[in-house]
C-alpha cells in the first residue's frame, strides 16, 4: 500500500527537490538529521502523554501506541548514535521547528477535553497526517542520497534513514486502518472521520509552511493559516483560539532568528552570492502574500 503525502511546500516546492539542495551542504544535512531525531524523540513522550490519557481504554489501541512509542524510540536511538559518530550537534535544533509550531497550532484544551471516542479520533488523525509528513522527508532523502556522491557518510546516513523508513510506512498504514474502521461503524463516525482529517491536515500544513517560509511576509502567511485554522473550530472557540495565538505569529521571534542566522551564514560564506541569490529569495515573499490575497478576493467572490 502506497502512502498518500501532504501538500507541497507553497504548492510548488516538492520533498524531492529540497531534499536535493539540503544533502549537497553538509551543515544544513547534520542540522537536518537532527531535526529527525528531535522528532522522534519528542514523539516517544507525545505518546506517552496519549497512552496515559487513554488510561487503558481500548486496551487494543493502548497495546499498539506503545508499540508505536518503542519505534520511535529505536528511530530516536538510531539518529543519536549517527550524528554521534559523524561528530554533529545532538542538541535542540535550530530555528522553528515542526513539532513545536505543531503543538503551538493544536487546540489542546479542546482536544484532551473531548469524549473518549472522538478524543481517539484526534489522535488518530493527527499522527496519521505527522507520519505521512516522515515518510515523504524519509523517502525523498534516500532518494537524494542515492543520486549524491556515494561518500562513507553519505552511506551511512542513507541505511540508517532506510531502518527507518519501512517501519515509518507502517505506522501511517496502521493508522488508516484505524480511522478506517472507526469510518464504517456509521454516517456519523465518518463524517467526524473526514472532519478530524481535513482539520489536523490544514494544522499540519501551518506548521510545516512555518519551519520552511522566512521570506518577507511569512508573518501573514502564518496569521493568514491561523484563521484557517479557526474556521475549524466551532464559533465559541474561534476568538479565544485566535487571541492566544495571533501575536506569537505576528511578532514570530523564532523566524526573526532563523533569519539572522541564515542571513549571517549566508554573507559570511560568499557576499555576492547572499546579494544575488538570498536577497531576490527573501523578497519573493511580497509576491506570495499578493498571490494568496488575490486568491482570496476569488474565493469570496465566488
Amino acid at each position: 500500500m502506497t502512502v498518500a503525502y501532504p501538500r507541497k511546500f507553497q504548492q510548488s516546492l516538492g520533498a524531492r527537490e529540497i531534499m536535493t539542495q539540503v544533502v549537497r551542504d553538509r551543515e544544513i544535512h547534520l542540522v537536518t538529521l537532527n531535526r529527525y531525531r528531535f522528532s522522534e524523540q519528542r514523539s516517544c513522550k507525545d505518546l506517552t502523554d496519549v497512552t496515559e490519557r487513554l488510561n487503558g481504554k481500548p486496551p487494543e489501541l493502548v497495546r499498539d501506541l506503545s508499540r508505536h512509542i518503542s519505534d520511535e524510540a529505536r528511530h530516536a536511538m538510531w539518529l543519536t548514535d549517527l550524528l554521534v559518530e559523524l561528530g554533529a550537534d545532538i542538541g535542540k535544533p535550530p530555528g522553528t521547528l515542526y513539532i513545536d509550531e505543531f503543538e503551538r497550532l493544536l487546540d489542546q484544551d479542546s482536544y484532551r477535553d473531548q469524549n473518549l471516542e472522538d478524543g481517539i479520533i484526534s489522535v488518530l488523525a493527527t499522527i496519521n497526517i505527522t507520519e505521512k509528513r516522515g515518510c515523504e522527508y524519509f523517502s525523498a532523502h534516500i532518494h537524494a542520497l542515492k543520486q549524491a556522491p556515494q561518500t562513507e557518510e553519505n552511506i551511512k546516513i542513507r541505511e540508517t534513514i532506510e531502518r527507518i523508513f519501512p517501519e515509518e510506512a507502517a505506522h501511517v498504514r496502521w493508522g488508516n486502518r484505524w480511522l478506517a474502521q472507526i469510518a464504517d461503524k456509521s454516517p456519523e463516525h465518518r463524517q467526524k472521520v473526514q472532519a478530524a482529517k481535513q482539520k489536523y491536515a490544514i494544522i499540519e500544513q501551518a506548521a510545516y509552511e512555518s519551519g520552511m517560509d522566512i521570506t518577507l511576509g511569512a508573518e501573514l502567511r502564518r496569521v493568514g493559516k491561523l484563521l484557517d485554522i479557526a474556521d475549524t473550530l466551532p464559533l465559541w472557540e474561534r476568538p479565544q483560539y485566535l487571541i492566544e495565538r495571533l501575536p506569537q505569529s505576528l511578532l514570530a521571534p523564532d523566524l526573526q532568528m532563523t533569519r539572522f542566522n541564515i542571513a549571517r551564514r549566508a554573507w559570511n560564506r560568499d557576499p555576492k552570492a547572499f546579494m544575488e541569490k538570498f536577497v531576490p529569495m527573501f523578497l519573493s515573499g511580497i509576491d506570495r502574500n499578493h498571490q494568496r490575497h488575490s486568491s482570496s478576493n476569488v474565493k469570496k467572490s465566488g
